[in-house]
Formats: C-alpha cells, structure tokens, sequence
C-alpha cells in the first residue's frame, strides 16, 4: 500500500498485533511487490495485506506468490486490485469496505439534515446578505420534518443512510431505487423500492449510493435531473460519474436545484467550474469517506480476519467475484 496509508493504519499497536498473529516479511510494508530484493520473501507469502495505492494483482505479480492463499483489504473498493489470474487460482479475497462505510454515512446523515434546514446554501448567501435575511425564502421549505430521501443504490452505505435515517429524523420517508436490491431487505431497512424515474419527482433530497460501472455512468443525466422538484438536494458521496457534470451545473446555475457533493466528474473540478461560487452549491474535497485516525478500523477489520485465518476460523468480510459486476 502507499507509505502515507501504511504509516497512519499501521501504528505500533497494530504492527504489534500483526507480528502477534503472523511471522511477517522484512520489510513489513512495502508499496510495490516488483523490487527483486524481496523475491525470497514474497516465495513464502501466504497472506497480503492491501490498501490504498496496491498495485493490481495481474499474472506477473501472482507468479512471485507461488503460495499466496488469502488477500486482505484494508481500503475501500478491491476493483482495482483483483484480476482473473487471482480468481483462476482460487485465492480468497476480503475485505473492510464495510467499515468504510460507517463515516459516509454519517457525513450522509449530516448532509441530508443540512439540506432540509438548507444551512450550507443560507450560510453561503449570509456573507453577501448579512442583516438582510429575505433571502432566506428563497430556497424553498426550511424543515427535516416528513422529508421525503431516495436512496439510489441499496449498498453498503446506502443501507446504513437509511437505517441512520430512519432513527434520526422524524417521518422521514426512505425511497430506494436499485435494480440488484432484495425487495424484502429494503422493506424490512424501513424503506420502499422504487424505479429511479417513478422516484425522482417525490424527493426532497436525493442521495447517491452507487458503483461506478459502466451502466452508472450519468444516470443522473439531464433529463432525470429535471424531473427532480424545485429545491430538491442532490447528495453525491459516492462517485462523482455518476452525475452529468454540465447538466447539474444548468440546473444549480439556474437556482433550481441545491446541491452537496463531495465527489465530482472530473475530481477535482476545473478551476472554471461554476459550482465553486454558486451559494445553492457545498463542495467537499472528497471527506466522506475514512480518513486520517478513521481509517485504523479498516486496519482493524483485516487484522481480525487475519485472526479467524490463524485460528482456522471461516472470514466474515469474503468478496464475492459475481458480485463485482455491480458493487464497488
């Protein structure tokens, strides 16, 4: 994984914990696996740990791991990293994407109650506006009360929104659409399935929660951004393509529609973008997900699996192949 990664997952608690379960390489942490000074070491690897920055997993690189049996993520997607000659040989694959979903849905649930107050947008026009506030009557309803959300993707994250959702504000209303969702684990999160189009008019704020793959690509197109509500809020902590850039900044130019986004399409946005200066607009640096101390937990997952591996014990946090056609 990437220096930077390592040295703010790794501290010395969990390198201790590490050396406690497995009789680790030296060194312990390296960011490429293609330097020829650690051939005899990755010769006797049965397990890696990855992160952020892990090269992919391609033929070349498996042929120096004659004995690798067990991958173990401590970042979010694995993407990138697996590759048909991992799966050819039967190597297992976890990893902690669950528990990078914790802080974007907290940042999720913050979001959506700051888009009901509309506080980011009233806050922006404040600087321009000061003791004249009849410009808070612009944005539309100012309440969390009865808000009606859409969940577009019934993820990992999407399923803690609503449950976060669901115990936070009252009658709130959780709409999810998503192809590949169980109809009954949606009714049972406390939320009601729904076709993306037959959802979109009924929203207060819309939240994003999808992969990025080909068919999501702008699924957030023109047309289906305009049949979202005056003021509506559009929430995207996922994935900035999933979102037609030009047409999102027509209607937040226009005053129509408010927007959080914590990912855009290009990441970041050129410095002529303009959502940067639009008051309707809260642009992020891509936080959502974990960050600085957040990301030891992620560590930690892929250390107690590295604990049920020792002991014998079945993972908990495997990767489904059939599943990387439409998650992340």
């Amino acid at each position: 994984m990437e220096k930077e990664a390592w040295d703010v997952q790794f501290d010395d608690r969990r390198q201790n914990r590490l050396r406690d379960l497995a009789r680790t390489c030296e060194p312990m942490w390296v960011s490429t696996l293609d330097e020829p000074d650690i051939a005899d070491e990755l010769a006797d690897v049965e397990v890696l740990l990855t992160g952020w920055g892990t090269p992919r997993l391609s033929a070349d690189v498996l042929a120096r791991l004659p004995r690798l049996r067990a991958v173990l993520h401590c970042a979010g997607t694995v993407q990138t990293l697996v590759s048909p000659e991992l799966w050819h040989r039967g190597i297992t694959v976890s990893t902690s994407a669950d528990l990078n979903a914790e802080p974007v849905a907290e940042f999720t649930l913050a979001a959506v109650i700051m888009a009901g107050k509309k506080a980011p947008f009233l806050a922006a026009e404040g600087r321009r506006y000061r003791r004249d506030w009849t410009y808070r009557k612009r944005h539309g309803s100012l309440s969390n009360l009865g808000l009606t959300v859409g969940i577009v993707g019934f993820s990992r994250i999407g399923r803690r929104v609503v449950d976060l959702l669901n115990r936070t504000l009252r009658d709130v209303t959780c709409l999810v659409a998503d192809p590949y969702a169980d109809p009954r684990e949606v009714s049972d999160a406390g939320a009601h399935l729904m076709d993306l189009d037959d959802m979109l008019p009924e929203l207060d704020v819309l939240s994003l929660h999808a992969p990025a793959l080909p068919e999501t690509h702008h699924m957030i197109s023109a047309p289906r951004l305009a049949t979202l509500p005056d003021h509506c809020c559009v929430i995207n902590t996922a994935r900035g393509s999933l979102v037609n850039t030009a047409a999102l900044e027509a209607e937040c130019t226009a005053g129509r529609l408010h927007a959080i986004l914590d990912v855009t399409d290009p990441e970041p946005l050129p410095d002529d973008s303009v959502l940067y200066d639009l008051p309707n607009v809260m642009l992020t640096p891509h936080i959502a997900g974990s960050l600085d101390s957040e990301t030891m937990r992620m560590a930690d997952g892929a250390l107690d699996e590295l604990e049920r591996l020792a002991h014998g014990r079945p993972l908990v946090r495997t990767v489904d192949r059939a599943a990387l056609t439409y998650s992340a």
